[in-house]
């Protein structure tokens, strides 16, 4: 399914987190391994099991705190919600609340970049047609995320763009979803195309 799974840590401490380890979270793991990082937190974009699948081994084998909002996970560890902090070795990762692909659905910020999991991929954004979705409120997020600055990198939680990664900058030229002047004109296109 084109998933994106993320390791971030501090470069001085060597604290990490692990970021929807979808269905291959062995992957995750190795790399950790191999760079020398302990997985502290395990966090949550939001709570589609093509995002959520690996959760289980990645807590077995590490005991990493699970970080999500409780809208998508049930239970998690660390609750999530708008504003939430996380530290991270000498690093915090910062929460937006990001609502429309799913109701608990989240964007993980650090410094100038943000793993925005189903929210923003590179030229689209996420579906607002599923159970729980809401087309108004992903409207809303994207609102929000555009007033990122321009060079804020975006790490999104598929690789379903004409490259991997991209910048809020690149997608206020480029992404048809950014670009819709209002709400009107989003849903048509979000829900009719």
């Amino acid at each position: 399914m084109d998933n994106f799974s993320y390791l971030i840590y501090c470069q001085k401490t060597l604290r990490g987190a692990a970021i929807d380890p979808s269905m291959r979270p062995e992957l995750l793991l190795e790399k950790a391994t191999t760079l020398g990082v302990k997985l502290e937190l395990l966090l949550n974009t939001h709570g589609h099991q093509d995002h959520v699948a690996g959760n289980d081994i990645i807590i077995e084998q590490t005991g990493a705190m699970l970080a999500a909002h409780p809208a998508d996970v049930q239970n998690p560890d660390i609750p999530l919600a708008e504003g939430s902090k996380l530290e991270l070795g000498n690093g915090i990762v910062e929460v937006i609340h990001t609502p429309g692909h799913t109701p608990g659905s989240v964007v993980f910020k650090t410094n100038d970049q943000i793993m925005t999991g189903d929210t923003l991929f590179v030229s689209r954004c996420g579906r607002a047609d599923l159970p729980g979705s809401n087309v108004v409120a992903l409207y809303n997020s994207l609102q929000r995320l555009k007033k990122l600055p321009k060079q804020t990198k975006i790490y999104p939680g598929h690789n379903y763009g004409p490259t991997a990664t991209s910048t809020i900058g690149w997608e206020l030229q480029n992404n048809d979803y950014f670009k819709c002047p209002d709400l009107k004109s989003f849903t048509k296109l979000r829900l009719e195309s």
